[in-house]
C-alpha cells in the first residue's frame, strides 16, 4: 500500500477552498462548460448558503441549458429552505422553461416546501397562485387536500379556483363535497364553475 504523505491532508483541504473559491469565479465564465463544471462543484460544497445565492443568481441570466441543468442538480444537492425560498423566487421568472425546472425541484422536497405552501398559495400575483396549485398535483405531502380546500374557499380568482377543482376531482376526498358546493355558490353567474365543481362532486362521489 502506498504511504501518505505527512502534508497529503493539508493539500486536500487547501486545494477543496481554492476549488470553491475557483468555481465562483468560473459560474461567470464565457465558457460553458467551466460554468456548468463550476455549478456541479458548487452542489458539493459545504457553504450551502454562498453557494445557493450563486447558483440562483447565475440561473436567472443563464442561457446554456446544460449549464442550467446542472445549476438545478446542485441545488436539489443543497436541500435547505433557502434553496426552496429560491425557487419560489422564480415562479415570477417571464421565463417558462425557469418557472418549469423551479417547480419540478419544489415538487423533489414536499418536507421543505410543506412550511412554505401557503405563502405561494396566497401570493399577490394570480399566475403564480395556479403554478402553486400544479405544484400540489404531485407533491406527496399529507396536506394536499386541505391547501386546496383552503384554495376554493378564500381565493377569488375563477381561474385559480378552477385548477384547484381539476385537481380535487383527481384527488376524489369526500371532505372536499361541502367546500366545492359553497364555491358554486361563490360563483354563482359563472357557468364554467358550476360545470367544473358539478363534474368534481360526481367524480368524488363515485
Amino acid at each position: 500500500m502506498a504511504l501518505v504523505k505527512p502534508n497529503a491532508v493539508a493539500t486536500k483541504i487547501w486545494d477543496d477552498k481554492q476549488s470553491f473559491q475557483t468555481a465562483l469565479l468560473n459560474l461567470n465564465s464565457d465558457d460553458p462548460d467551466k460554468r456548468r463544471e463550476a455549478a456541479s462543484i458548487l452542489g458539493e460544497t459545504e457553504k450551502k448558503s454562498l453557494a445557493t445565492a450563486e447558483l440562483y443568481r447565475r440561473v436567472n441570466i443563464e442561457q446554456n441549458y446544460a449549464v442550467r441543468q446542472a445549476i438545478f442538480l446542485s441545488l436539489s444537492k443543497i436541500a435547505t429552505d433557502e434553496m426552496i425560498l429560491g425557487a419560489m423566487d422564480l415562479l415570477e421568472s417571464e421565463d417558462a422553461g425557469l418557472r418549469n425546472d423551479a417547480i419540478e425541484l419544489i415538487k423533489s422536497f414536499p418536507d421543505l416546501v410543506g412550511p412554505y405552501m401557503m405563502d405561494i398559495l396566497q401570493h399577490p400575483n394570480p399566475d403564480v397562485r395556479i403554478f402553486a396549485v400544479n405544484i400540489l398535483e404531485s407533491l406527496n405531502h399529507p396536506k394536499v387536500v386541505e391547501w386546496l380546500i383552503k384554495v376554493i374557499s378564500d381565493d377569488d380568482d375563477i381561474n385559480v379556483c378552477t385548477t384547484a377543482v381539476d385537481l380535487l376531482a383527481e384527488v376524489g376526498d369526500k371532505r372536499a363535497m361541502l367546500p366545492l358546493a359553497q364555491l358554486e355558490l361563490k360563483f354563482a353567474d359563472e357557468p364554467f364553475i358550476a360545470f367544473s365543481v358539478g363534474s368534481a362532486l360526481e367524480r368524488i362521489a363515485a
